[in-house]
């Protein structure tokens, strides 16, 4: 494991990196949320970007922001990210994350944080994404990782 990663117990669970838009169907009832817990069934042990609780927390926000659901619910869905994050591997902000992400807008139609979400998993596997699990909820970032070699689990 690269010195990215902040470690915790992994047991040698199956491990897959996480992208935000998978963890939020984790944290509240959405349309995605059975195949994101199918998917957390398959890959219990969580790798993600040391940005991604604030990509959920965002994005848990906007939700309540638009009523789609109470301050309550969105309460509850934030103490359930909280719980997700202390048991995920976070891949640290360094250098390397920021520079790999700037290469990758160059090559793929992606936003700055989705560039990030892809920079970090490939720092973690140390550029070979053959055989490593990508769960994401979007479509042009799982294309972007598909086409940069990862599996793509899609929730």
């Amino acid at each position: 494991m690269p010195p990215a990663a902040k470690l915790k117990s992994s047991a040698h669970l199956p491990v897959a990196f996480w992208d935000a838009s998978a963890l939020v169907p984790l944290c509240c009832w959405q349309i995605q949320t059975k195949a994101a817990r199918q998917a957390r069934r398959l890959f219990p042990q969580m790798v993600v970007w040391w940005g991604t609780s604030v990509e959920c927390t965002s994005a848990l926000r906007r939700l309540e922001r638009a009523k789609q659901f109470t301050p309550s619910e969105i309460q509850l869905a934030l103490r359930e990210l909280d719980l997700l994050r202390h048991r995920w591997i976070e891949i640290a902000q360094l250098d390397e994350v920021r520079d790999r992400a700037e290469q990758l807008l160059g090559k793929h139609d992606l936003r700055a944080a989705d560039s990030l979400q892809l920079a970090a998993p490939l720092i973690w596997c140390n550029a070979f994404p053959k055989g490593k699990s990508f769960v994401c909820g979007d479509s042009k970032l799982s294309d972007a990782a598909t086409n940069e070699g990862f599996t793509v689990i899609k929730v």
